[in-house]
């Protein structure tokens, strides 16, 4: 079987080809890829190997030194083309990035490739200015390395699928007016950003004329590879070992004697120096002599280092293919539970409690417990909130239960269980903690039942205000009867916004220790916003007494059209139950369910009322109707106004404390330790949502 057709078995080329879609979205520098990295001395001879593989020239002279690292890839295609183009480094600005996508060199033909790309190559040709490198026609402007790949790809019917990824060679000395001391450090670490990769198989590139002991490379590969399970070692420059020692030296490496790696040494001999350009011969006659010919064939020449390469790639392709995929996955968990913690307020807001390290803990489902405790301040005001209670529609003596609400209450069960939850967890909240809150604060008090003798008092109240009109009653009076049957909105409200408060405030303690770990941070800034905090609560509850003040101290009116029709139903009903009790004849018939009501029978109902029974009984039903409806409107009201926009929604909410004004009124010491955390969380949180789209990329194209 040929080599070709070894490579053509192997080859997984849609396999290889998502990993290098991984790698040119910059993929790799949240999860290690699968790569083939060619590194070396400056003098190894890289840049020939390179040529010998990939059939692309590369810049051969000494003193120039590479700025960037290069993606080669071969693949197979009808089409014969070479593309190049420039792939943005995983922190470019947008700026750049729209800079670097206008670079584009594409379709050059095989026969008149080599010729255009050598001077896109160059030192000082496009590439650099486009990666912004220091030139020069630049001068002193400009980065003197690059974060940007170079992506060289080389597609025709003849081609195999390969990605080598060449960076600088590394070098001691330097070149004046060309190199620097810094270069060497700065060449030295992106070598090692590379190699280090777990992932990453390392083809150091050794010329076989100097001892490997001397060759920097190897020292540095053994460093991210101690057991040297992932360097290949590609010796080069064989004809230039003169001696039978030294020779034997090269073939005991290969054979394994002599500094073993698992993946082992190959022996290649390059495109000489002094060959034309347009010479791709490559003279292998030096391995039918001895000793060479004593190395097995497998290990010899660029072509078996070409198939060695193609079948580890495979291999390794296959290998790690389904373990990145479930890296990726748990990455993106992670990364999005990270992007959870800095959303804690928001996702509180909107009950997404999918952080259960984070929602699982005591008050920090906040919207669960508001809307417990307002459902609670609901149904307990419509219960007990009325001093006395009314009578039932069409009663002229029994008082009901409670108001009639408005809308359906909550089954008694479902009660317990909100009071339940609403009691254990203001039992959680130790108020001791909180000493900022005293004098705010009224949370005591039980709800008492309404008196019964709601007419009696009516009566009384009454009989103490009759003017001189034939049975009717003043404004006055139906103004003094509602704001004493509302006696206790004050007390049960203020009661309702201390608890919604201190929740809140619980919160936000809970919350400032998850976000900032750094106690003496948080603390300075508790320091900071503890004034405002309370400012923001006063206001809340001032607005919640505003309310009480509106609804009990004006005069009794409203444009809602429910109450003459609440008012005409009660009055229709009363009448029904005098005319009742007064005495009316059923039918004789058991199938008929009317009953007959004469003129006596409706003459003897109203003589059995005094003006003042019915004057009493009207008071009563147009305050039950008006109550009902002043509740509703209230309790809403309340809700809306006092907790939902001025302490949860709201532009000045105690959620919504860091604002800009209240960053422009710190001082210089304080602004620069909390702007410190604001802005390394800001960043943090654009991180992380930069990782997540790039992770969520990736699991698309993993598909």
């Amino acid at each position: 079987m040929t080599a070709s057709h070894t490579v053509d078995r192997l080859a997984s080329p849609v396999l290889l080809r998502k990993i290098d879609e991984l790698r040119e979205k910059n993929i790799s520098q949240h999860v290690p890829l699968p790569q083939l990295v060619v590194v070396g001395d400056q003098s190894s001879g890289k840049s020939s190997l390179l040529e010998t593989l990939t059939g692309i020239p590369f810049e051969r002279d000494v003193e120039l030194c590479t700025r960037y690292a290069t993606q080669i890839t071969s693949r197979r295609d009808p089409e014969s083309r070479v593309t190049v183009t420039i792939i943005p480094g995983p922190d470019a600005s947008d700026e750049h990035k729209k800079r670097l996508s206008n670079f584009s060199v594409e379709s050059l033909a095989n026969e008149d490739f080599r010729g255009q790309l050598a001077k896109i190559l160059t030192q000082t040709a496009k590439v650099n200015i486009a990666m912004g490198i220091r030139t020069e026609t630049t001068g002193s402007g400009g980065k003197i390395f690059s974060k940007d790949v170079l992506k060289i790809e080389k597609c025709g019917p003849d081609e195999d699928y390969l990605t080598v990824i060449d960076v600088p060679g590394i070098f001691r000395n330097i070149n004046e007016g060309v190199t620097t001391t810094a270069d060497i450090e700065l060449v030295r670490a992106m070598v090692e950003k590379y190699i280090k990769d777990s992932r990453a198989i390392i083809l150091a590139v050794l010329s076989s004329n100097v001892h490997v002991d001397n060759q920097e490379i190897l020292t540095l590969a053994s460093r991210y590879d101690p057991t040297g399970e992932r360097t290949l070692g590609v010796l080069t420059k064989p004809d230039l070992v003169k001696e039978s020692s030294e020779k034997k030296r090269v073939c005991d490496l290969v054979l394994g004697k002599k500094r073993p790696l698992t993946l082992g040494y190959y022996v290649v001999r390059n495109r000489g120096a002094d060959q034309a350009a347009d010479d791709r011969t490559i003279d292998e006659s030096i391995f039918d002599e001895e000793p060479w010919t004593g190395l097995p064939k497998e290990r010899v020449g660029a072509k078996a280092l070409r198939v060695a390469l193609c079948e580890l790639l495979d291999r390794l392709a296959r290998r790690e293919f389904p373990l990145i995929r479930k890296q990726f996955k748990a990455d993106l968990n992670k990364t999005q539970e990270q992007l959870g913690h800095l959303d804690i307020v928001k996702n509180a807001l909107n009950g997404s409690y999918s952080d259960e390290k984070v929602f699982k803990l005591s008050g920090m489902r906040l919207v669960t417990h508001i809307v417990n405790l307002s459902d609670l301040f609901h149904d307990g005001f419509a219960q007990y909130s009325h001093l006395h209670k009314f009578q039932d529609a069409g009663s002229t003596t029994t008082p009901s239960t409670s108001t009639d609400s408005c809308g359906d209450a909550e089954t008694e069960n479902m009660n317990e269980v909100c009071e339940r939850a609403v009691r254990g967890l203001l039992y959680s909240i130790n108020l001791d903690l909180f000493p900022e809150l005293d004098g705010l604060l009224n949370i005591e008090g039980e709800a008492t039942a309404p008196d019964e003798d709601t007419m009696g008092w009516i009566n009384e109240m009454y009989m103490e205000s009759r003017n001189m009109d034939l049975g009717t009653f003043g404004g006055n009076v139906f103004s003094m009867a509602f704001k004493k049957q509302s006696t206790r909105w004050e007390e049960m409200t203020r009661s309702y916004l201390s608890k919604v408060i201190l929740v809140v405030h619980n919160f936000i303690v809970g919350t400032l220790g998850m976000v900032c770990p750094d106690v003496r941070v948080g603390k300075m800034i508790w320091s900071n916003i503890n004034d405002t905090l309370l400012v923001r609560y006063k206001a809340a509850m001032e607005q919640a007494m505003l309310l009480v003040r509106v609804e009990r101290e004006k005069r009794p009116y409203t444009l809602n059209k429910e109450f003459s029709e609440r008012l005409q139903l009660a009055q229709e009903a009363r009448t029904a139950a005098l005319i009742k009790a007064a005495g009316c004849t059923k039918n004789a018939s058991p199938y008929d369910k009317s009953i007959t009501v004469t003129p006596n029978v409706i003459k003897a109902a109203s003589a059995n009322q005094s003006n003042v029974e019915r004057v009493n009984q009207e008071i009563h039903d147009k305050l039950r109707a008006y109550y009902d409806l002043a509740l509703c409107r209230f309790v809403d009201s309340v809700f809306q106004q006092a907790v939902d926009y001025s302490l949860l929604m709201g532009p000045d909410t105690p959620l919504a404390v860091f604002d800009q004004d209240w960053v422009i009124n710190l001082e210089a010491g304080p602004l620069e330790d909390i702007a410190g955390e604001s802005k390394v969380s800001k960043s943090r949180r654009a991180i992380l949502a930069r990782k997540i789209k790039d992770l969520t990329e990736a699991m698309d194209i993993l598909k």
